[in-house]
């Protein structure tokens, strides 16, 4: 699943491609896409020049001249595949844009889960997101502040976008492992230098995501995950036996010995 490294991995590639140029056709390719990319939406699209490709937390924002914007969330398996607009279409392409120098930009998504929506001028509003875990302002005093305001199990508040924008499933476990803390620990029980440690890791494991692994377009492939995934095989710190349990609804892997 795509999570903040993955979504600004795309963003970039986007970015190069797309800025300062104008679309000249937008279409939507899936039942699933055109629930809100319409036909009414692309032709909205088609003559503006863009201006920019943001990224914050898990969306991607593309803004035009105009002041429309085209909100990306890539949810599950989506990207991006640019190429040129007489090359073979990609496998699982879901709606596709070209622009005035012949660019093509396909979204691809194997599981069409992905949602993109075009907003008329002043209609967009970012959603209530925390800090940018890479940021400078995303300090352990700051991730201090917003844990101490929640009673949960430190996972799953890990995973709300309001402590942290743009953290998922994977790289909160990840970050779990490297802090060694118990991923069912007190979210407000967690002493500063415990948050520093955990503050710490969190920007380890991101910042260490786009170098470390390998992702192939329909199916992602993790190499060097630690501890995510791992059920059953020894910890790479103590080889005691990587547990799973679930937490919200989600797959949490952690190390009995390791984590407290």
């Amino acid at each position: 699943m795509p999570e903040l490294p993955e979504v600004e991995d795309a963003a970039r590639r986007l970015r190069a491609a797309i800025i300062g140029r104008t679309f000249v056709t937008a279409r939507a390719l899936h039942p699933s896409t055109g629930r809100t990319l319409t036909d009414v939406a692309c032709q909205r699209l088609i003559g503006q020049r863009v201006i920019s490709v943001d990224r914050r937390a898990k969306l991607q924002v593309v803004r035009f001249a105009d002041d429309r914007v085209l909100e990306v969330h890539l949810r599950m398996t989506g990207d991006w595949d640019i190429g040129r607009h007489d090359d073979p279409a990609p496998l699982y392409e879901r709606a596709r844009f070209t622009c005035d120098d012949g660019t093509r930009i396909s979204f691809v998504d194997s599981r069409a889960f992905g949602v993109l929506t075009v907003h008329d001028p002043g209609a967009f509003k970012l959603p209530l997101y925390g800090p940018e875990p890479l940021d400078a302002d995303f300090t352990a005093a700051v991730l201090l502040k917003a844990l101490k305001a929640r009673r949960g199990p430190i996972k799953p508040v890990l995973l709300d976008q309001r402590v942290i924008a743009g953290l998922g499933n994977i790289y909160a476990a990840e970050a779990l492992w490297e802090s060694r803390i118990r991923p069912d620990t007190p979210a407000n029980r967690i002493a500063l230098v415990r948050v520093t440690r955990l503050r710490d890791a969190i920007r380890l494991v991101l910042s260490e995501a786009p170098s470390a692994r390998y992702y192939e377009r329909e199916e992602r492939v993790e190499e060097s995950w630690r501890v995510y995934d791992r059920e059953g095989k020894p910890c790479l710190r103590c080889v005691a036996p990587i547990v799973r349990i679930v937490q919200a609804g989600r797959s949490t892997f952690y190390c009995r010995r390791c984590q407290r």
